[in-house]
């Protein structure tokens, strides 16, 4: 029975090898392969019944394996096993025996790994009839041979036993091989293959995704997969979502990037759409004219004063010097300290009258050292008897678009 079983399954085997066979008549043929290899071994420790008692142990064996397109094989093995006992059992021996199989294998794709499944005939004491289960891999290491690593797991179908392994091996190939690659037709060139390609006539160069289409339609620099809007006008701007962007106040900067949405349209901008601002210095100047040997304020509501005092107010971070002078006319150190007396008349009116900070302030007479006009005439003294000031600051200023 034991062996008729396992016939029955190499027989459905290589049946399944046949019926693939013949699909695959057109196609190349395909590396095969014998190979030599050692095994860790780990037997169910109820084995044997009723005892129990077998550990793990190794193994020796060889295998033959016929592989007929890129992703199928089949592949026979026998191996030599040599399992220890659990010394905790006394009635328990170790046990040698053979162990036949039959396996089919799927390769995935560039033969980064191999499934694989199929039957095994155990004898040891006692005979086990299990399937099998695994994952391995052929690493190459030259044109005609490869290492072999592996790792499998058997369930016994009549006593539910389970085994695992380990594999170690040597494979050498032989017979005519290929690179296991299918032509695929490809009319347009694209590299994908006409069976799934959506869009057979692509010219030649374009760049395309999966489906054999160009990869970005409209030509916005969002990928079709991802593009929300795919016939967006050519040369409009979008967004990461392949759809037109706004610009609402048309600075020039979308909206999504926009931080100052209501710029004015005379305004020049920044990256993120907010008016540029230059640095600009301003000034107003205070000149008062005095009568004749005299330092009363005769207007202290003069436009002049009330200009100089919206300036001191717009800009509480400025100070200002008064400065107190008079014509040539008449003694000089009578016309300093008249001088003097008209710059602290306009200090302390401005101090008085409109709450100007004291500290802001500071009052200077030049007498007759500064004079204005040189000439000896009326017009001439009445002019130099005044009082001067000039106060600068820095502000920020719009600069307007070209």
């Amino acid at each position: 029975m034991k062996k008729i079983a396992l016939t029955l399954a190499f027989a459905t085997t290589c049946f399944a090898n046949a019926t693939l066979a013949q699909d695959s008549a057109e196609k190349p043929p395909y590396e095969n392969w014998v190979g030599v290899f050692g095994q860790y071994h780990q037997a169910d420790s109820d084995k044997p019944d009723p005892v129990g008692g077998l550990d793990d142990g190794r193994g020796l064996g060889g295998e033959l394996g016929f592989r007929f397109d890129p992703t199928w094989a089949v592949r026979f093995e026998l191996t030599r096993l040599l399992i220890d006992n659990d010394s905790s059992v006394a009635a328990s021996l170790a046990d040698d025996g053979t162990m036949l199989g039959a396996d089919l294998m799927y390769f995935l794709e560039d033969d980064a790994a191999y499934l694989f499944g199929g039957v095994r005939e155990q004898s040891l004491r006692d005979s086990y009839r299990m399937v099998s289960l695994g994952v391995g891999k052929h690493w190459a290491v030259s044109e005609d041979w490869r290492v072999i690593t592996e790792a499998a797991a058997y369930h016994d179908i009549g006593q539910n036993y389970q085994d695992f392994s380990l594999k170690l091996g040597l494979a050498y190939i032989f017979g005519e091989r290929s690179t296991g690659t299918i032509e695929r037709p490809d009319s347009d060139g694209d590299g994908v293959y006409d069976a799934v390609d959506r869009c057979p006539n692509t010219p030649p160069g374009t760049q395309v995704d999966a489906t054999g289409c160009n990869i970005d339609l409209d030509g916005d620099g969002v990928i079709n997969a991802m593009d929300e809007c795919p016939r967006t006008p050519v040369g409009v701007a979008v967004n990461e979502r392949g759809c037109p962007l706004k610009d609402s106040d048309g600075d020039g900067v979308t909206d999504d990037m926009d931080e100052c949405p209501d710029t004015p349209a005379t305004d020049r901008v920044d990256e993120v759409g907010c008016s540029v601002f230059e640095q600009v210095e301003v000034f107003v100047e205070i000149d008062i004219l005095f009568e004749n040997d005299s330092s009363e304020v005769t207007n202290p509501r003069s436009e002049l004063i009330l200009e100089f005092v919206d300036f001191m107010n717009r800009f509480p971070n400025t100070s200002a010097v008064i400065e107190g002078h008079t014509s040539a006319v008449g003694d000089t150190d009578y016309n300093q300290a008249l001088s003097q007396r008209r710059a602290d008349a306009i200090r302390q009116l401005l101090i008085d009258e409109y709450s100007i900070d004291a500290s802001r302030l500071d009052a200077v007479g030049f007498g007759e050292s500064r004079l204005k006009f040189n000439d000896d005439t009326e017009e001439a003294h009445r002019l130099n008897r005044r009082t001067e000031a000039r106060v600068t600051a820095t502000v920020e200023e719009k600069v307007t678009r070209d």
